[in-house]
């Protein structure tokens, strides 16, 4: 079969090159917020609402490549794009939203981090939150950017091994938890499940991180390298979001198999570990802990490269790791989240309602993106064709629909 005129033969070689800034995000929806979303669904509601993590990757792999093909287009980060194009007014409300939906990650995160050093080792959750904060901050500021992806790729790869094995070990009820994967259901009581699991899958931070991530690479000067190029970057966003899609419905599928099976309820990740170890063994307890740790510091690695990035974007300054506001950046976006850990009791709630709020902001970051990629001034010869555009229109009204229907539920009573 002849090639495409002008069209260069696929090389596994280049796909390589440029695999890594799709699996950086991947880490940041393999995050502690929804390990507590993904428990609370499985334990809860059993195979229900697996459906809404397949919506989610597939939701994630438009938009995520969307917001890189952005980057590789303009060659600047969504940040500086939403500056250069939008009104002052409408650019720090954008600006203020995601900094504080930042903020709600980093909660989830450092107490992710914190609850594992703490399942692991025996140390006050504080310490353990202090611990990964100092390790993210030191891997972020100390280290090359390339190193830091290596770092994230390895921790991806022991979460998603010891969620492997954790299957193999419960041995869940595939025959009820395949259709379940594809087939929506949700009602009042599983929708602030539901929304919160989408909002830990499609989080607005890993949205604007990939846009800059993805400078990383060498694109080329002309379109047409560009365009050649694009192809691999579409590969590592698919790779990486459905190796995410798989360790988040392992999460559910592990939930549901061990909790809801056995008619427990399960109210802090601290108990689901604890009752996982005599229901499904001692393995099992320990690999869940190793995975926590490890999904702790990864996923706050990128959480506060994405809040540097957007702070540093949205004020005009250098994207630049090495400058006094990157670093300052970095750590100061972290301490609102430290407070929050040390002066709350219930961290079970605050890890999923921190997933809500970022399902609130989400459309905040999906309409000016939206608008970007469709504007021909902003995109050139890359602007959204009108199948991706519906589709990604499609997508935001789902996210608003949720939205809308989370709000109408809690006001009515519901749960």
């Amino acid at each position: 079969m002849s090639q495409h005129p002008g069209r260069k033969a696929f090389s596994l070689k280049t796909l390589l090159g440029f695999l890594g800034p799709g699996f950086l995000v991947t880490v940041g929806f393999v995050d502690p917020g929804n390990w507590a979303t993904n428990i609370e669904g499985g334990s809860k509601f059993g195979y229900e609402l697996l459906w809404v993590v397949t919506l989610g990757t597939v939701m994630l792999v438009l938009i995520q490549h969307m917001a890189a093909k952005l980057g590789i287009a303009t060659g600047k980060s969504l940040a500086v794009n939403i500056r250069d194009n939008f009104s002052k007014p409408v650019t720090a409300f954008l600006g203020v939203s995601v900094v504080l939906a930042c903020i709600a990650t980093d909660v989830a995160e450092l107490l992710g981090g914190g609850i594992g050093f703490s399942l692991l080792f025996g140390m006050p959750l504080w310490m353990g939150a202090l611990l990964t904060l100092l390790l993210e901050v030191f891997l972020i500021i100390s280290q090359r950017y390339h190193r830091v992806e290596t770092i994230i790729v390895g921790f991806l790869g022991i979460i998603t091994l010891c969620y492997l094995a954790e299957l193999f070990i419960v041995r869940p009820d595939w025959a009820a938890a395949v259709p379940s994967l594809v087939v929506p259901r949700v009602g009042r009581e599983s929708i602030y499940v539901a929304l919160a699991i989408l909002g830990a899958l499609v989080m607005p931070h890993n949205i604007f991180l990939h846009s800059n991530v993805i400078h990383s690479r060498e694109w080329g000067i002309s379109e047409a390298e560009k365009r050649e190029l694009l192809r691999y970057e579409k590969m590592d966003t698919i790779l990486a979001m459905t190796l995410g899609w798989v360790v988040n419905s392992s999460m559910i599928i592990v939930a549901s198999a061990v909790f809801f099976h056995n008619h427990v309820s399960v109210s802090s990740i601290e108990q689901a570990s604890a009752t996982l170890k005599p229901l499904a063994g001692a393995l099992a307890g320990l690999l869940f802990a190793v995975a926590l740790v490890f999904s702790g510091v990864g996923s706050s690695i990128t959480s506060s490269m994405a809040e540097a990035d957007v702070i540093t974007g949205f004020l005009g300054k250098p994207e630049d790791p090495r400058t006094t506001l990157y670093r300052v950046a970095v750590f100061v976006t972290s301490i609102p989240a430290l407070l929050v850990i040390l002066f709350s009791m219930d961290t079970y709630r605050i890890l999923i309602l921190s997933q809500v709020i970022l399902s609130l902001q989400l459309p905040f970051t999906l309409v000016p993106l939206l608008m970007l990629c469709r504007s021909s001034k902003v995109m050139g010869g890359f602007r959204s064709g009108n199948a991706e555009f519906v589709a990604a229109v499609l997508v935001s009204a789902i996210v608003i629909a949720l939205n809308g229907y989370f709000f109408y539920t809690t006001m009515t009573g519901g749960s």
